[in-house]
Parts: structure tokens; C-alpha cells; sequence
């Protein structure tokens, strides 16, 4: 198991600057993107930097959505301001952003594929030392302040990937429910969906004693490893916060309980995920990201168009728990109990069948968009959205149910309209 530091608490940003103290930090990247580089979680920080005279540089160019192009800018940045540590404030975008841009300073003659997942990219396990980052996450969604994984779009292939290594997880995420409060409803409710989906892919995954083979070397064991006891835990631990508070959450911006245990709630899915990892919901969540035509979602002050991740993912969820659910159908069937099904009468053979249709209802109360349709996407799209799930094994590898091509395109189809 590998997880970062937490700290947890209202106000606990005003202690960043003495973090950064003991750390003996003399030269700090700031991190932020430009919608919230006007908000009161950046505000906290940058009182807690002065006050504690640390001397930083901000970049607040992070794209929602993270490219390949918009790292490499980052990485460039870093690169040129020799910085001893670095600071994260945002999503997982801004998180993601900061994790690449730290591990290629410290790198500096690493090709930008040396790191990336294969297929796509090498999969270098990394060997050099990273400076010390603080990441304080505004959204309670990815969970990025707890994992070693960093996502982005790979423009030329229409495609998203990332890199996963222990190496770039944080030193250091502080949680710090108060930033959770400036984030509008449906922020709130697409960050949400990827904590519900990161306890259920990983509480659903194939367990760790059936993937193989054994890596030669423990620096070689991937960062997803597959369901375990411990990340059992965390998991269930999370879907059962998700159950109570989501739609409290969203619903009242005012409700401090609600938004205080999402936050929490993301974090404690991000230590399952992190250890065990996902499956085909996020699998098939990338190339629908990735291929994006011209949905716009509401709340999202951003410029280009984008289909927010934990939308991405949560679209697919109903079919693809009806699918894997086969496979440890009494697990499917727990989740959907957690998530308010009477089972009391249930046959272990209709699991996925309760869990699909228990989904369908949580997100119809939460006016979630009708599926693939409603965001752009037809039947045409299909061959296209299996293209850009094949290369994702690194998630893929690990649904309990293998699946072929004729499954995904029929995913993709089961997912075009939700109600």
C-alpha cells in the first residue's frame, strides 16, 4: 500500500507556510488555474506563503482537462525555475499538472513518452528523486492529493492517458473542507461521480492474487494492483459517504456537513483506487473525454469544450456493472445495497442487474445528462470510442470480466440512453 500524508481540517491551508519551512523550501511553484487563481483557496495559500516569507513563482495557465501540450508548457516552467518544491492548488487537473511538471524538472534528458503508460507511451519506472509537493485539492472528486497517477489527453491520438508511478504521488495532501465551499452544483456533482465510481471500479476490480505474472522487481509492481483487503476498506468506507452526502452536497452549497465529507470521501476513495485501481468505467471514460465534439456542461467556466471526467465515467457505470457483475456478483450486490436497493429478496443472479438499475435512479435524481446522446455521441462513434478504450489497458486489464471489442461496442451502445 501507498498512500500521501493527509492532513484534515477547517483552515488547515494557513499552515502551508510553515510546511514549506521545515521542508527548507527557498524556492516554491505555486501552481493554480486561472479560474481559481481569484478564489479564496489560492487567497489562502498565497496569506499563508507571505506570512511565512517564502518566495514563490505562480502558474496559473493549467488547463481544465489537462493535454499533452498544456503539461509540456508546465514542464517547461519547471524546468526553467530550478524550484526546490511545489504546490498544488485545484482539481485533479491542477494536481495531475504539478505531479508531471515536477517529475520532468527532476528529469530533465527524459523523452515526454519515457513515463507515459504503454501502450501508449514507455512506462519507465522512474528512478530519480522528485522535490517534495503539497497538494491541496478544491474539488472532491479525483482524489489526486492521495495517488501517484497523473492524466492527460493525448491530442494526437484522440486519447486520454497518463503516468502511474509511486514516485510522483504528493508528500503532502491537505484536505481542507472549506475550499469545497466555493464549488458550484454541478462541479460538485460530476466530482462526486468520480468518488462513486473510484470505490465501485476498485472495490470490483480482479483481485491482486489473480493478476500475473509477478513483476521481477518490486519497482516494477504497477500502481494499480487490483482489489486487495486494505483498499477494500477505503472503498466501501467511501461508497457509503457517497450514499449519504452526494446529494446532499449538491443540492445545498450551504450544507458544510455534506461538502465537508465529500472532500473526505475523495481522498479515502483515492487511498482504495490508488492501491487497487479501476476498471471500464474510467477505461471507456477516455476516449469519450478525448473525442469530445462541442458539449459545454454547465458551471464550467472554461473555453473549450469538455465533457467533465467524472461525467465521462459515470455515463457508462449502469452497463458496465450489469456486465462485469458475473464475476463477484455478491460484491455488486453489496454496493447496491449501500446504495439504498433492498436486496432482501434479491437472487444473486440479478446483481448487476439491481446495481445497473439503482445507478440509473441515483443519477436521474441528480438530473445527470441521458447518456452518451445527450452529450453528442451516436451510434457512428462507436468504432471510434473502441479505438481509444483499447490502448487503456492499464485499466482495462483490470475489470474482473474480460472483455472483446463486440463487448465494449455494445457498452457504448447500452450507454448511449441512460432512462
Amino acid at each position: 500500500m501507498a498512500i500521501s500524508n493527509i492532513r484534515y481540517g477547517e483552515g488547515v491551508t494557513k499552515e502551508i507556510g510553515m510546511d514549506l519551512q521545515n521542508l527548507g523550501a527557498r524556492r516554491i511553484c505555486l501552481m493554480t488555474d486561472k479560474n481559481l487563481s481569484k478564489l479564496p483557496p489560492v487567497n489562502a495559500v498565497l496569506n499563508s506563503l507571505a506570512k511565512y516569507g517564502i518566495n514563490f513563482q505562480i502558474y496559473d495557465n493549467v488547463r481544465v482537462e489537462p493535454t499533452d501540450q498544456s503539461f509540456l508548457d508546465a514542464i517547461q516552467f519547471a524546468k526553467k525555475g530550478e524550484f526546490d518544491a511545489y504546490v498544488a492548488v485545484g482539481g485533479g487537473s491542477v494536481i495531475d499538472t504539478c505531479k508531471a511538471a515536477n517529475l520532468y524538472a527532476a528529469s530533465p534528458s527524459s523523452e515526454f513518452l519515457d513515463y507515459v503508460n504503454a501502450p501508449i507511451g514507455k512506462g519507465k519506472p522512474v528512478t530519480v528523486p522528485l522535490k517534495p509537493l503539497i497538494a491541496v485539492p478544491t474539488t472532491s472528486g479525483t482524489g489526486s492529493e492521495t495517488t501517484g497517477v497523473a492524466i492527460f489527453d493525448f491530442k494526437e491520438l484522440k486519447v486520454k492517458t497518463g503516468i502511474a508511478s509511486r514516485a510522483i504521488k504528493p508528500t503532502l495532501g491537505i484536505i481542507d473542507p472549506l475550499h469545497t465551499l466555493s464549488m458550484p452544483e454541478r462541479i460538485v456533482a460530476n466530482s462526486g461521480f468520480d468518488v462513486l465510481c473510484h470505490a465501485l471500479e476498485s472495490y470490483t476490480a480482479l483481485p491482486y492474487h489473480q493478476r500475473s505474472p509477478c513483476p521481477s522487481n518490486p519497482i516494477e509492481r504497477p500502481a494499480y494492483q487490483g482489489s486487495n483487503p486494505i483498499s477494500d476498506v477505503w472503498a466501501l468506507h467511501a461508497l457509503r459517504i457517497v450514499a449519504k452526502y452526494l446529494k446532499r452536497a449538491i443540492r445545498n452549497p450551504e450544507d458544510r456537513e455534506a461538502r465537508a465529507n465529500m472532500h473526505l470521501a475523495s481522498a479515502f476513495a483515492g487511498i482504495g483506487f490508488g492501491n487497487a485501481g479501476v476498471h471500464l468505467c474510467h477505461g471507456m471514460s477516455y476516449p469519450i473525454s478525448g473525442l469530445v465534439k462541442t458539449y459545454k456542461p454547465k458551471d464550467y467556466n472554461v473555453d473549450h469544450s469538455l465533457v467533465p471526467h467524472g461525467l465521462s465515467v459515470v455515463l457508462t457505470s449502469p452497463a458496465v456493472f450489469a456486465f462485469t457483475a458475473q464475476i463477484h456478483p455478491e460484491r455488486h450486490l453489496e454496493a447496491a445495497e449501500i446504495l439504498g436497493a433492498d436486496i432482501r429478496t434479491a437472487r444473486i443472479k440479478d446483481a448487476g442487474l439491481i446495481l445497473a438499475d439503482t445507478l440509473r435512479k441515483f443519477l436521474f435524481d441528480l438530473n445527470v445528462d441521458d447518456g452518451l446522446a445527450a452529450i453528442g455521441y451516436s451510434k457512428a462513434d462507436i468504432p471510434a470510442l473502441v479505438k481509444g478504450t483499447l490502448p487503456q489497458e492499464r485499466v482495462t486489464k483490470l475489470s474482473p470480466r474480460p472483455q472483446t471489442e463486440e463487448d465494449l461496442s455494445a457498452l457504448f451502445e447500452a450507454s448511449m440512453k441512460l432512462y
